[in-house]
């Protein structure tokens, strides 16, 4: 980073010895530069709300409209036009909703709006520092785990630290060049959504085929023949899920007796509805079973090529398992074991498609949580290719679309936290971007 002077070894050894390095000061929020002063939102900035409600939007209309969401919807009045920052008064996103804008806009009745930053203060570097801290602030204010309304004066009363006007347009700048990157790489990553979502509907329906599929043996171009799910190509089939794989819950006997503690320092991680994150296995919170217990279990043991289902809470979710011998079958997820008719790659790929999502809504039973049951999982209709090359060619191109699409999220992940960390950084001074300067 251009301009970032290093910690030095007298500034580290300042902290061991005194407490506060030189060129530092103490204040009421912790120490800050010397030259940075601690002041209240309501002292530097204008606060107001509007007067719409959220039936006022037009679609298409002329303005941004915000409301207490993070979508902003469109109007065709304007009551602002300059540079603001607005967050939500109430509704689920409290606290969390937070925009920036310069220009004509409008907005709802609930919505509160920052204004008149002066001389001293710049807008985006304000819209950072009160986005980064709010939150923290209403959340310090009540005892319960959300908030239900902001009042005025949690805004006005909260205190913020103000570089001079220089390095808050420094800081600002920044933290706009990674905030420009995350924007960039989210609209990327939906653009791929959305093509590998129009793929998959052509590919596994069999409206478009694979060059190298689509001809007999003649030359001649294959045609399509009824079925029970509309047209489909003359050489694919419409098969019951419980025709081409086994479907195996784990059973009560082995939750009862080996589940409902899990064993600490296990070998074998045990796979959970929860552990399945975007079709991806998420390891963060994982429970383990020893690798003699996993034995004695032979019916839910996982092994590579077996797909996991969750069919209970978060139901759809899915996961292919690459290894054996590391992974065993847990609560609230079914283990689907292909059998020749069917490459498990395909059949991931086809549970990730919205030709399963539609069968799993019609099937669904809502009680206390959503789930499925084992018979309504086996009666889903697989739409088949006959031809084993070919499911594993429609596979493949889906599943490299997948790795794309998972590369640019941990691309986009990555990116996050490192804004999260410069934020840390920047805006409590711990590193300066004022050039040539140097802590201590």
């Amino acid at each position: 980073m251009s301009g970032v002077a290093e910690v030095s070894p007298k500034y580290l050894a300042d902290i061991a010895t005194n407490g506060v390095p030189v060129g530092y000061k103490q204040t009421e929020v912790g120490e800050i530069p010397e030259d940075w002063q601690v002041t209240t939102v309501g002292k530097v900035v204008s606060i107001t709300t509007g007067n719409k409600n959220t039936q006022d939007k037009v679609i298409d209309g002329l303005y941004p409209f915000f409301v207490r969401s993070q979508q902003v919807e469109r109007i065709n009045t304007y009551s602002f036009d300059g540079e603001g920052v607005l967050t939500a008064g109430d509704g689920v996103g409290t606290g969390k909703i937070f925009h920036h804008i310069d220009g004509k806009f409008d907005f709802h009745q609930r919505v509160y709006l920052m204004y008149n930053f002066g001389d001293e203060l710049d807008g985006y570097y304000f819209y950072i520092y009160f986005s980064n801290n709010f939150y923290d602030r209403i959340m310090s204010m009540t005892a319960k785990s959300s908030v239900d309304s902001v009042r005025r004066e949690m805004i006005a009363d909260m205190l913020m630290v103000m570089p001079p006007k220089a390095e808050q347009a420094a800081i600002a700048n920044a933290l706009s060049d990674v905030d420009a990157l995350i924007s960039e790489l989210e609209k990327l990553i939906a653009k791929k959504q959305a093509i590998k979502t129009a793929t998959m509907q052509q590919l596994l329906t069999g409206r478009t085929r694979l060059p190298q599929f689509a001809l007999r043996e003649d030359g001649t171009p294959k045609r399509t023949k009824p079925s029970e799910l509309g047209e489909i190509p003359e050489d694919w089939e419409v098969t019951g899920l419980g025709d081409i794989a086994a479907i195996t819950k784990l059973a009560g006997f082995e939750y009862t007796n080996h589940f409902n503690s899990y064993k600490d320092g296990g070998e074998v991680i045990v796979v959970r509805g929860t552990n399945i994150t975007k079709n991806i296995l998420d390891l963060s919170d994982v429970k383990t079973i020893p690798t003699s217990t996993s034995k004695l279990l032979p019916r839910s043991q996982l092994s590579a090529g077996d797909i996991v289902f969750a069919y209970v809470g978060t139901v759809g979710p899915v996961y292919m398992i690459r290894e054996d011998n590391k992974y065993h079958l847990g609560p609230n997820t079914a283990k689907i074991t292909c059998n020749n008719k069917v490459a498990p790659e395909f059949l991931r790929t086809y549970f990730t498609s919205y030709l399963i999502k539609q069968q799993i809504d019609e099937h669904l039973s809502v009680g206390a949580q959503p789930s499925l049951s084992m018979g309504k999982i086996r009666s889903f209709n697989i739409l088949l290719p006959t031809i084993a090359m070919e499911q594993t060619a429609i596979a493949t191109i889906l599943s490299d679309m997948d790795e794309e699409i998972q590369a640019l999220e941990q691309r986009l992940g990555k990116t996050r936290q490192i804004k999260q960390g410069m934020m840390q950084e920047l805006l409590t001074g711990k590193t300066r971007l004022i050039k040539g300067e140097a802590h201590g």
